[in-house]
């Protein structure tokens, strides 16, 4: 005889759900936080750029009329120091989505997602920086010798370590959207260019940059190492 272990009719108890994540779950900042920090943010932008922008166009404007060649030195210049701030960003971020301490306050396809978009923003402001110089004529650069390294006509071998970490950045962003073919494992070994990358973008930036010695840019390159 097969004894019957539960009784006809009794309810079945049911296995608590396991949880699927470790870690801090995204519950989101109180209302009144997101309130102040986005009227924070938007005081601070409108100051640096209420206090910052007529003085830059008006230089702009003066070096357009005075001496035009100049453009695109300053060109050069100003993406150079975005394209670095796009990548310690991304640098930062990653390694703050890497911890789960954004897990907290943000939702991880968003925190994954803004990761990726200033890598790419970095990628192009490195592209920018470099096409630029096209308009410099203090130097004959050409697109043979801002593309391959050690080729530049100046500082070749600073400017060859930002031409390498360069492409590396581009290997790293790049392999955002084949992270499924390749696997997580390979994506994460990939990953690890990252650091290579970062390294090599600063030491460009500090061994070649004409504002180096400038004590704003000193805190620059600081700030995110």
């Amino acid at each position: 005889m097969i004894e019957m272990s539960q009784r006809p009719g009794a309810s079945v108890p049911r296995a608590r759900p396991r949880s699927l994540r470790n870690g801090p779950v995204y519950h989101g900042l109180p209302r009144p936080v997101r309130a102040v920090a986005w009227l924070a943010t938007s005081a601070v932008l409108g100051i640096v750029i209420g206090a910052t922008l007529p003085e830059a166009l008006r230089a702009l404007g003066a070096t357009a009329a005075l001496a035009p060649g100049m453009l695109a030195w300053y060109g050069v210049r100003t993406t150079g120091f975005l394209a670095y701030f796009a990548v310690a960003g991304s640098v930062i971020y990653g390694l703050l989505l890497s911890t789960k301490m954004l897990d907290a306050i943000a939702h991880r396809p968003v925190s994954f997602a803004l990761h990726k978009d200033l890598a790419l923003v970095g990628l192009a402001l490195s592209g920018l920086h470099g096409l630029l110089l096209l308009g410099d004529h203090t130097y004959a650069f050409t697109l043979v010798t801002i593309a391959i390294p050690f080729a530049s006509p100046y500082a070749p071998a600073p400017v060859a370590i930002g031409q390498l970490a360069f492409y590396v950045v581009a290997i790293v962003t790049g392999s955002f959207y084949v992270r499924r073919q390749v696997g997580q494992r390979a994506w994460r070994l990939i990953h690890y260019l990252t650091f290579l990358g970062f390294v090599g973008v600063t030491v460009h930036g500090v061994t070649s940059g004409s504002d180096t010695s400038a004590p704003w840019a000193a805190w620059a390159y600081l700030v995110p190492i």
